[in-house]
């Protein structure tokens, strides 16, 4: 339990709030809102900026430059709004039933205005009363020639007068009771579900706004004084108020800086109590590192291992003689080696009488460690087994025997090795290449599968491996259960890459220099970052273009086309003629991001390099 929510009212139900009860409090609890204080810190996703309160001649005047902002652009995700306070002159309804609206024609002093609702048009009718005051908020645009809000948000305001300040003319209202309105207004996380009982942001404004005035003083601040001085953080009751209805925009970005820095507090927290426990509490497997398979590996490679190599192998085997289980993530670059050191960590395994899982993010990736696995192996006494979705039933009977006889010593797979009847006879060790393919449940479900002669207590050794730490992994680093080890060495014929950028308008240039590259025997890959059309997005799907290239650009070479969603053996069989130089071009999406490894490929186009995250541009510079 956070320590902010000690208060056993803030611990109490959500359904005895006023405002909420049983119905809301049911579909509350499903979104992870179960007491008042899950409620305190149901956080704004964004906000409308409302705090420019204008009269009517001014909007028409701010109209057309609506969209620029404020010259203090805010780092909180805050849209500009405009509110106008006037009196409703009159409404009607407008049109008939399906096409029907409600016109609201609203004034001040200054001229009128409409605001507009489609659907519901006998709720709107029955909402208002010509000559009430109306505090109102949204985005202006024309009809014609007239100045409407569409759909804005209100609040009914007492007693507006108009007073004149430096900017002009203002409305003098009390906006402390204004929940849609005059203010920096918080939009919460909603949907379908929340919405049918009530609970749009303008419901959640309510009954947040009714929590917090009933029972904020009861949030208490579970960091100590210095603390908060050495890294100036606001007390935790303020920023919880103001995190609900700012007044300022900076002091908005205080409040969320206090609440963000709260959560990786306690993050950090978690994950250090559960680093001493697998460190302290757990039971590994103690491994003797002398093996007579590894060192005949080593003698039968055609290159020497890297000092980098060397390094890291130390230190994983260093791990694996601890009483204490291996969780360890080894970084580097696609072509560091980093397979060979897994490799030999799992021969170490298999000499000790365990079994070794190797564990790939996507089918192609795994077939493809399979067959390098079991080439390296050839002449070594090791059995290694594929585990595949895609795999004939027979055979994937046959393989799941093995696993679970132990006959199988190194099992290669995917998401497959999670699913229920996979059962391992003596896990010792699991290497998961690609660690961010991977939720830290799925890893922890994996480990769930070792079954050992010694018991259930024995752990499993864990080496996690990456080419690109990406914020998630980094976490785990940083924060959690991996220690780190780095192969921060390529190897001396590993040639530099040359990245370059190309503008649209160079593409000819860039098809001629491809056309050379594949006269000279070279294969090329063009990457696309869409499978098929998307309505969103103005780009072009890798199926469209591998027919444009095909027929329009490279109508004499032979191109190949290779996807996710493609059936395993179609995958494999378009893999095996372009690494058997069947092709000269492959097109393809991020599917060979991960891993797929033919060396004579030595070009590499992007399209609309900008869709893909920067770790998947790495990955795909190391193809």
């Amino acid at each position: 339990m956070n320590p902010s929510a000690s208060s056993s009212i803030l611990s109490s139900p959500v359904q005895f709030l006023k405002g909420i009860g049983p119905k809301r409090s049911a579909v509350l609890e499903k979104h992870g809102v179960k007491t008042i204080h899950d409620l305190f810190f149901y956080i704004p996703r964004r906000y409308l900026d409302r705090t420019a309160v204008v009269t009517i001649a001014q909007l028409r005047q701010l109209s057309g430059l609506a969209a620029q902002g404020s010259a203090d652009e805010p780092t909180a995700d805050v849209r500009r709004d405009y509110t106008i306070v006037g009196d409703v002159r009159s409404f009607r309804i407008v049109g008939f039933r399906a096409k029907s609206r409600f016109v609201l024609i609203l004034g001040d002093d200054t001229g009128t205005m409409q605001c507009v609702w489609f659907g519901g048009v006998q709720y709107w009718k029955n909402r208002f009363k010509v000559g009430e005051t109306l505090a109102v908020s949204g985005q202006p645009t024309y009809y014609g020639s007239v100045l409407q809000f569409v759909h804005p948000d209100i609040d009914r305001i007492a007693g507006a007068e108009y007073e004149e300040d430096e900017e002009g003319e203002k409305p003098d209202v009390d906006w402390s009771k204004a929940l849609n309105t005059g203010g920096l207004v918080p939009l919460y996380p909603s949907g379908q579900e929340l919405e049918r009982v009530g609970l749009d942001s303008a419901g959640f404004r309510r009954v947040i706004g009714t929590a917090v005035r009933k029972h904020l003083h009861e949030v208490r601040d579970a960091l100590p004084e210095p603390l908060l001085r050495l890294h100036t953080l606001m007390p935790l009751q303020s920023a919880v108020q103001i995190v609900h209805s700012p007044k300022r925009q900076d002091e908005l970005e205080e409040s969320l800086r206090r609440l963000k820095y709260d959560e990786l507090f306690y993050f950090q927290i978690m994950l250090a109590l559960k680093r001493h426990w697998i460190r302290e509490e757990t039971q590994g497997i103690q491994f003797n590192i002398q093996s007579k398979r590894a060192r005949q590996l080593v003698d039968s490679l055609p290159f020497k291992l890297t000092a980098a190599q060397i390094r890291v192998i130390k230190e994983i085997t260093t791990d694996m003689e601890s009483a204490k289980p291996l969780n360890r993530l080894l970084q580097g670059d696609v072509g560091s080696g980093k397979t060979i050191v897994a490799l030999l960590c799992m021969l170490i395994v298999v000499e000790n009488g365990y079994q070794a899982v190797f564990m790939a993010p996507t089918e192609i990736l795994a077939e493809q460690h399979y067959k390098t696995l079991a080439g390296l192996l050839e002449n070594i006494p090791v059995n290694v087994r594929l585990l595949v979705g895609g795999q004939r039933s027979r055979l994937r009977r046959d393989v799941l025997d093995d696993v679970q006889r132990g006959t199988a010593q190194i099992v290669v797979g995917t998401h497959a090795l999670f699913e229920k009847g996979v059962e391992f006879a003596n896990l010792g060790f699991i290497v998961i290449d690609e660690q961010h393919r991977f939720g830290v449940l799925q890893r922890a479900s994996l480990i769930k599968k070792s079954v050992h002669p010694e018991g259930f207590g024995v752990n499993p050794d864990v080496l996690v491996m990456t080419a690109t730490p990406i914020p998630r992994t980094l976490s785990l680093t940083l924060y959690g259960d991996l220690d780190v080890s780095v192969i921060d060495e390529l190897p001396k014929d590993r040639k530099p890459i040359k990245t370059v950028l190309r503008h649209a308008e160079e593409k000819e240039s860039v098809f001629q220099f491809v056309r050379d590259q594949v006269k000279q025997g070279r294969q090329v890959y063009f990457v696309y970052p869409l499978i098929e059309e998307s309505e969103k997005l103005d780009l072009k799907a890798a199926t469209v273009h591998f027919e444009e290239l095909q027929r329009k650009v490279f109508p004499d070479l032979r191109l190949g086309l290779i996807h996710g969603r493609l059936p395993g053996y179609q995958k494999d069989e378009v893999m095996q003629r372009f690494k058997g130089k069947g092709l000269d071009i492959l097109v393809a999406t991020t599917v060979i991001e991960v891993g797929i490894d033919v060396p004579n490929a030595s070009i590499m186009v992007i399209e609309d390099a900008e869709r893909f995250g920067l770790s998947q541009l790495h990955q795909l510079r190391g193809r």
